[in-house]
This record gives structure tokens, C-alpha cells and sequence, in this order.
């Protein structure tokens, strides 16, 4: 029932943070619902394939699918696209908290169904999972609308995820499941908005 709700949680927030980049893009009701979709999915179906787990749980469970595109439809409607457009201070800090919510929930997720199907206590193995599945979707959201992948420019992306991640994955036997996976969630959306914030990067190439 956790895994469900965070995952649901998960794919609202992230489904809204690739629709409006798509409506950001100018594209079609079409494009804003995919890449929805994309945002919202593509980091699980990446996580089943590296565990083996096929079909992946996003063609099993129609519900996710469902509600990514149906947020992708919702935001495309012009009376509510425009009441975000017109506000643009309110459009960017709205992408910001859902793109961060959504990593925080799936990087915990994915580390959930990596314990589940993991037999050892492979520490690296589990805190890479549980970041490819926050960060999958959004690497594919940025190449679908042509613009550089987010986690190799931006700010603090991936590291809060790998943070939180790994902070999770060992407090795991220590702290218990439900509470690890709080502390790695939190942990992973705080650090990256105080990394939206106060302009957190790591070293660039001149």
C-alpha cells in the first residue's frame, strides 16, 4: 500500500513536470500528454528492466498511465494553461516542487522494489536503482523536448538523489522500512530545493 501511494503520489508530480515543459515547448495536446508520460513512467520501466522485472509494472497497472496522461490533458486545457503562463514566477517554483517531490518519492520507491528483489544487501546496487528511477524519466523528458539531459547542468539533481538514496538504502535495517524511506524522501527534496535555491552546482568543464 506504501510502495502504491508513493508511487501514485510519484507519477502525479512528475506528470505535471513534463506536461508543462511540453507546454512550455508549444507542443500539441499529443506531445504535452507523451511527455507526461514519459516524466512520470520512464524512470520505473528503466528500474523493472535492470532488475528483471518484465513486463515492467507500468504496462501491468493501467492506473499510472491513466493518470499521467490525464494530468497531461488537464494542464493542456487553455484556461487552465493560460492561468499558469500568465504567472510565471508561480509556473517555474510549480515545475521546481513537483520535478522535486517526484524524485524524492521515486528515488524511495525504487529503493523499495530493489530490497524486494535483491537478495543480498547490495548497498550500491540498491542506491543505483533507487536513483534511476528518480532520474530516468526526467533524462528522458529533456532529450524528448531537445534540451541537454537537466541532471548534467543543473544544479544539485542527481547527487540529492543519490544522497537520498543511499541514506535510505542503509537505514534500512536500522530504522525500519516505512521510516528510512521518509528520511530518503525528505532528505532527497530538501537538499534539492536548497540546491534550486542558493544556486548549489558541481565543478563544470571550462
Amino acid at each position: 500500500m506504501i510502495l502504491f501511494l508513493l508511487e501514485y503520489l510519484g507519477t502525479i508530480a512528475f506528470a505535471i513536470s513534463g506536461a508543462m515543459v511540453g507546454i512550455q515547448k508549444k507542443m500539441d495536446v499529443f506531445g504535452v500528454a507523451i511527455l507526461g508520460l514519459t516524466t512520470a513512467m520512464g524512470g520505473g520501466v528503466i528500474r523493472d528492466l535492470i532488475l528483471g522485472l518484465t513486463p515492467p509494472s507500468a504496462f501491468q497497472n493501467p492506473i499510472f498511465a491513466v493518470t499521467a496522461i490525464s494530468v497531461g490533458i488537464i494542464l493542456f486545457i487553455p484556461s487552465v494553461r493560460k492561468a499558469f503562463e500568465n504567472k510565471t514566477r508561480f509556473y517555474e517554483n510549480l515545475i521546481l516542487f513537483m520535478d522535486s517531490i517526484g524524485l524524492g518519492l521515486f528515488t524511495v520507491a525504487g529503493v523499495q522494489i530493489a530490497h524486494l528483489n535483491v537478495t543480498d544487501n547490495n548497498l550500491f546496487l540498491i542506491t543505483f536503482v533507487g536513483v534511476i528511477t528518480g532520474v530516468g524519466g526526467g533524462i528522458l523528458r529533456d532529450i524528448f523536448a531537445g534540451d541537454k539531459p537537466y541532471i548534467f547542468v543543473k544544479h544539485f539533481y542527481a547527487s540529492a538523489s543519490i544522497i537520498g538514496a543511499w541514506c535510505c538504502a542503509l537505514l534500512w535495517k536500522y530504522i525500519g522500512e516505512a521510516q528510512a524511506m521518509i528520511v530518503g524522501a525528505i532528505l532527497t527534496v530538501v537538499l534539492r530545493l536548497l540546491a534550486a535555491h542558493y544556486r548549489w552546482e558541481l565543478p563544470k568543464a571550462d
